[in-house]
């Protein structure tokens, strides 16, 4: 789902018709999907092809969504207009007329037959208006471009020139084709990324998120900067079920804003930092925003394998959060969290300890048995609704209607989530039958000219320009798809590379003038979007300069020799820490401007990856040998001061 429309099962229009429809083909397609994941299907004597599933996906949620979704984007569905009412029967009518009828398409492609030609427009028209009502133009229009410049780029001489391709073939082409629409990623969409947005509201209705708010606020309430850490750490710990940004904001920013505000931080500054805690939980495995789910189809290598990767950049993160975050209040005096607003930790865990069990299912099976990922998240969705039906949180506990929500819920939640994937696999089809993609990845390294720092520079600054205003699932694959090949082709891992580009994608969400995250803090603490857009760059700094060092640093990937990535992650995290300290002003005690620039510099050649140069170890020491001495002088000195009767 996109963090531009997070799904209500409440928000669904007066219409009577509409809100059945709405339940029954939400119910209809997430149960679907879990039984072929659990493949159940086959036991039955029902068997169909992946793109069949797809296609059936793509069906439903065209039917959904033109109940739900209105024709002006962003506001609520009041009425149920006739023409929508049309528009759900015709999506929901071709698409499974391609889904029923897919293998016998297949064979009748080469004579393009006109029924196959004529379902394949109405999905695509309907995709194309339905990816305008839920993420809105910035995608369509360059989903939109493509198909275009498909259409007359054998007209265009120069580096990128295509191949002549007809209209009919184009639209068969785009809509029925592996390398498009009913390719992987849909595929994906339809069984992986449901099956654990099904475990995340599964989550939600059971009160995990209630516990992650309670145990961060139980273990950091009492420090300085309580609020903010506590934001901080209950947004990771939500991050992991949800990797949703705007989703994490409405989920812990109603309560860590108004606590962050109460202990005096300015508006602007508790608004953003929620937004930047929001916006890494798009890192955090397992998860991830359902990034990790297309990023594993892209490197054509496991799903755990990139949560493993993940796990790295996702520390960094957040520890430079939890560093700027103290330090800050070092630096302004904010205060505690109320002492009468801290729970005991004794009685939250005692509470709560029972949701390690489908994380502990999760994970067990997804690494150590060896599952498939869809079949894991519906083992630790089993363990959730066993561990809500019988115990839940905080006096709360889940029933069997909460289980059916849940259901609801997603069926809601995907349909963003598929919107976008079709909208990626036009671009991709378009790519893969003219030629496209050779083509921009050559002019790309050519731009570059070769040069590495060039071309990551203009990945970083194109990534989060084309990325204001969209979810970061949009961004990471229109950017995978225009940069990874050229960055893969200067040398860089293709690991590195799409992380990199995840990255800086999802920065789009606090980086003004379009950054949804800031603008929803914003909203909840009452503050200026653009101010809070600006502070939430500045406290979330790290994300703009880790992408480089594991570009050129494999560690930082868990990637290569143990004894490497013991020594490269501390020194990074300790890098960290003096770059924090010198942005905040201050250690131990408020940093003159001198003492700023030299720990700033001092943490910036401590994070320089070794195998950068040869010269780079002797950067790390030098960085070491100045700043590590100079806040032990920071320290002795804050502790004379003390010492000292007033």
């Amino acid at each position: 789902m996109s963090d531009s429309n997070i799904p209500e099962v409440e928000a669904l229009g007066e219409s009577a018709f509409g809100r059945g429809m709405q339940t029954l083909l939400s119910v209809i397609l997430v149960s679907t999907s879990l039984l072929w994941c659990a493949d159940l299907f086959r036991p039955l004597g029902i068997n169909f092809f992946p793109e069949q599933l797809a296609s059936g996906c793509l069906a439903i949620s065209l039917g959904i969504l033109y109940l739900r979704y209105p024709a002006k984007q962003g506001t609520k569905r009041t009425d149920l207009p006739f023409y929508d009412i049309i528009l759900s029967f015709l999506g929901l009518g071709a698409g499974l007329y391609i889904a029923v009828n897919f293998p016998d398409l297949q064979t009748r492609l080469v004579d393009k037959p006109i029924d196959a030609v004529l379902a394949c427009a109405i999905v695509m028209l309907l995709c194309l208006e339905g990816l305008r009502r839920t993420v809105g133009w910035a995608l369509l229009l360059v989903v939109l471009v493509a198909i275009g410049y498909a259409m007359v780029g054998h007209n265009i001489s120069g580096p990128l020139e295509t191949r002549r391709v007809d209209t009919d073939r184009l639209l068969l082409y785009l809509n029925l084709d592996t390398s498009a629409v009913l390719g992987d990623a849909m595929q994906i969409g339809a069984t992986v990324v449901l099956a654990f947005c099904f475990f995340g509201a599964l989550l939600g209705r059971s009160g995990a998120s209630a516990f992650f708010n309670d145990i961060a606020v139980a273990l950091f309430g009492r420090s300085r900067g309580g609020p903010a850490k506590v934001a901080v750490v209950a947004s990771s710990l939500f991050g992991m079920i949800s990797g949703l940004a705007v989703a994490n904001i409405m989920a812990t920013g109603i309560v860590t804003i108004p606590m962050m505000k109460k202990a005096g931080y300015p508006a602007h500054h508790a608004g953003a930092v929620e937004a930047s805690s929001a916006t890494g939980g798009q890192l955090m495995p397992p998860v991830m925003g359902a990034v990790a789910f297309v990023m594993a189809d892209f490197l054509e290598m496991s799903y755990g394998a990139v949560c493993i990767a993940a796990a790295i950049p996702a520390l960094l993160y957040y520890a430079a959060l939890f560093i700027q975050a103290d330090l800050d209040a070092a630096r302004w005096g904010f205060g505690r969290v109320d002492e009468s607003e801290i729970p005991k930790l004794k009685k939250v865990l005692s509470d709560g300890s029972i949701f390690i069990i489908p994380f502990a299912a999760l994970l067990g099976t997804l690494f150590f048995l060896n599952w498939e990922a869809q079949l894991s998240a519906i083992a630790a969705s089993l363990c959730v609704i066993a561990v809500g039906l019988l115990k839940g949180y905080g006096g709360h506990r889940m029933n069997l209607l909460g289980v059916w929500k849940a259901l609801v819920e997603t069926g809601f939640g995907i349909i963003d989530i598929v919107m976008v994937v079709a909208g990626a696999g036009f671009i991709m089809g378009v790519f893969q039958v003219t030629g496209l993609g050779f083509a921009l990845t050559a002019l790309m390294v050519d731009i570059g000219g070769g040069n590495l720092w060039i071309l990551l520079i203009l990945a970083a600054a194109l990534s989060t320009v084309l990325g204001m205003g969209l979810p970061t699932l949009s961004v990471y694959v229109l950017v995978a798809v225009l940069f990874a090949p050229a960055l893969v082709q200067t040398g860089i891992s293709p690991l590195a590379a799409h992380m990199f580009l995840l990255y800086y994608g999802m920065m789009s969400m606090i980086t003004p003038p379009v950054a949804l995250a800031a603008f929803f803090a914003a909203n909840l603490s009452g503050a200026n979007a653009m101010r809070t857009g600006f502070s939430a760059m500045r406290f979330s700094w790290t994300a703009f300069v880790v992408p480089f060092l594991f570009v050129l640093s494999p560690p930082l990937l868990l990637q290569g020799p143990l004894l490497g990535i013991l020594i490269a992650v501390p020194l990074a995290i300790i890098g960290v820490f003096f770059v924090s300290a010198a942005l905040s002003g201050c250690i131990f005690r408020n940093l003159t401007g001198l003492e700023r620039i030299v720990f700033g510099l001092a943490g910036l050649l401590i994070m320089l990856p070794q195998n950068m140069a040869d010269w780079a170890i002797w950067a790390n020491f030098i960085g070491l040998a100045i700043s590590l001495p100079l806040a032990l002088r920071q320290w002795a000195v804050r502790r004379t001061n003390n010492a000292v009767p007033a």
